[in-house]
């Protein structure tokens, strides 16, 4: 008996000591394990901060500056005549489509004269100024085509001038902000859908003027043999029109009151940008007083919106079709607005380039959009190289040289494309230039980006965003 409980104390300490080894081998494993996943998880963490950490320091390193500025040696040569030739044909296709022509300037003044891209767009702006102020100068005598009005829709550019010139001023910012390289995408992508949307409206807008010029022909036929006399017919207001350009007195073809409204936006960023000289840069009160261009612009723009939304002012260009605006459609092409502003400071071009194809699609007669947005990139086109001169982004007796050039062409260019509708009776031309000149610039600014940013991969450039304190 006392040998069988000596046996159950022996196999009860066995099973302890069992037990025990287990325990600790369980333990021991666990504590491998954890030990395992800390490491495993401290790896990753270090791997994703070090990528993190990586793609931070390319966007952003607050010690260094990409830009550099090149401003060549102004001498004649083959460089000035062939950059003079192509700025000519830029300046007299983009008045003529209502787009500036920035399109051609940034790649000339890049690739032929040798600025540097943040210059070639300052230029580029000095150029649209340019030729924005002759073909104004040109169309504020003219009369729209088919209504005893401007041929200017001065309601049309109160809705979209004011945001046109705010996003002016975002996108001279984004312009010092952002590497050259950030922008080429979406320039692509942005040019090639709206040149692409011109286009379908030129082949509609030729379609509808030769079904309209076989009826006006057969009508005539018929009166000819019915009354033995050829009676003229005029074409609808929303159709092609009967290419009837009128001049009259400049003081007679100008709304006064709506220009005083625009004059009163302009001053209003002018006095703004210059304020902003006099306060250090990044500073509380320098962001209050450049927040002010916000009311200034909104003020006029919310006007106009609510006129057309309560039916008290109409877009008259529109001839007898009646729009009855929804608040969304409003808020959309003031965006609309603050976007080619933005696009146009950011990359040296025309706001036209957004405005042109959104004015045809609501309906307006291709001169007529031309015109109007050719007259809201005079105000934000003259805002932004104020800008860029406070900003010594440009030299000035280049900037002068070539503002005198697509001055000329642009005046050029409206005469003999006028010229070209009256004897056509196609009012679509203006939309084919419209589209190839968008297309054109989509190819020649996206291959310039493409190249500057391989350049700069391949030589290891900074190519993050710049401290806009510190260039400022």
């Amino acid at each position: 008996m006392a040998g069988f409980q000596v046996n159950r104390r022996g196999l009860a300490m066995v099973a302890w000591a069992i037990f025990l080894v287990l325990v600790m081998m369980t333990n021991a494993g666990i504590a491998e394990r954890t030990l395992k996943d800390k490491t495993n998880h401290q790896v990753f963490k270090e791997k994703t901060q070090s990528l993190l950490h990586r793609v931070v320091s390319f966007l952003w390193q607050g010690s260094k500056a990409a830009y550099e500025p090149i401003w060549p040696e102004m001498e004649f040569g083959w460089k000035i005549v062939i950059g003079t030739i192509v700025g000519f044909l830029g300046a007299a296709l983009g008045s003529v489509g209502g787009v500036g022509g920035g399109g051609f300037f940034v790649p000339m003044l890049t690739l032929i004269i040798g600025f540097d891209p943040k210059s070639s767009t300052a230029i580029s702006k000095c150029m649209i100024m340019g030729a924005a102020g002759s073909t104004v100068y040109y169309n504020l005598r003219l009369r729209h085509p088919t209504l005893e009005m401007p041929l200017i829709d001065y309601d049309l550019a109160l809705l979209f001038q004011p945001m046109l010139m705010l996003g002016i001023s975002i996108g001279v910012t984004l312009n010092i902000l952002f590497a050259d390289w950030m922008v080429t995408l979406l320039l692509i992508i942005l040019f090639i859908g709206t040149s692409t949307k011109a286009l379908i409206k030129g082949v509609e807008t030729w379609k509808k003027e030769t079904v309209m010029k076989k009826e006006a022909a057969r009508l005539e036929a018929e009166q000819s043999k019915a009354d033995g006399a050829v009676q003229g017919y005029k074409l609808l207001p929303s159709g092609p029109n009967t290419m009837r350009y009128d001049d009259v007195p400049l003081v007679q073809n100008i709304y006064w009151k709506e220009l005083s409204l625009l004059v009163y936006v302009w001053i209003g960023f002018l006095v703004v940008q210059i304020i902003k000289e006099y306060l250090q840069t990044c500073s509380v009160m320098y962001w209050i007083v450049n927040s002010l261009q916000i009311p200034i612009a909104a003020s006029v723009t919310v006007f106009e919106a609510i006129c057309l939304y309560k039916g008290r002012r109409v877009i008259a260009s529109k001839g007898k079709e009646v729009t009855n605006w929804k608040i969304y459609q409003l808020l959309f092409y003031c965006s609309c607005g603050i976007i080619a502003g933005v696009v146009g400071g950011l990359l040296g071009l025309g706001g036209g380039f957004i405005l042109g194809p959104l004015f045809l699609e609501l309906g307006i007669p291709p001169q007529v959009a031309s015109a109007t947005s050719t007259f809201s990139m005079a105000f934000s086109a003259s805002m932004s190289v104020v800008q860029y001169y406070l900003l010594n982004r440009f030299p000035i007796p280049y900037a002068a040289y070539f503002v005198l050039v697509a001055t000329i062409a642009a005046f050029t260019g409206q005469h003999v494309v006028r010229k070209i509708i009256t004897v056509f009776g196609r009012a679509s031309i203006i939309i084919f230039v419209l589209a190839l000149t968008i297309f054109i610039s989509a190819i020649s600014l996206g291959g310039v980006g493409i190249a500057d940013m391989v350049q700069k991969l391949a030589d290891e450039e900074y190519m993050g965003f710049e401290n806009l304190c510190k260039i400022s």
